[in-house]
């Protein structure tokens, strides 16, 4: 019986998900009533507002009081959200180098070639505003 119950609950991630995906696509900040409501599946307004609250915590969320009630609202996008679990994952690692190393060797040839590219428009036009050994691609080896 203990296996059916947990087959039947939605893992907490697809939750997360779902939530953000109600909050980026209603364009403004939403109470933990309105998310629930917009929500596919049953769940507790205690649920709801329990993950808002969560990712208020952690940052992914921004919160107001319009009214009576607490509004929520994504302070990114999903690529934008991507981008800063890589980010704290990177900065996690004392040897940086071989991480950035290690994930851009298991790249695809179209996400290695889409990183280059990046990497080229970031750069400052060459010989203003750089130091010795800054140059367009000194030192890179990706």
């Amino acid at each position: 019986m203990v296996n059916d119950d947990r087959e039947a609950r939605r893992p907490h991630g697809e939750l997360v998900a779902e939530v953000l995906g109600v909050l980026w696509a209603a364009g403004g900040p939403l109470t933990a009533q309105q998310v629930k409501d917009a929500l596919a599946r049953p769940l507790a307004r205690t649920t709801v507002a329990t993950i808002l609250a969560r990712l208020h915590e952690n940052g992914t969320l921004a919160r107001t009081r319009p009214g009576r009630a607490l509004a929520y609202a994504p302070v990114a996008d999903a690529a934008g959200l991507a981008a800063g679990r890589m980010r704290r994952e990177l900065e996690k690692e004392p040897d940086r180098d071989l991480v950035l190393r290690r994930f851009v060797s298991s790249l695809s040839t179209q996400d290695e070639e889409a990183l280059r590219q990046l990497l080229r428009e970031a750069e400052p036009e060459a010989g203003r505003g750089t130091e010795p050994g800054t140059e367009r691609g000194a030192g890179r080896g990706a």
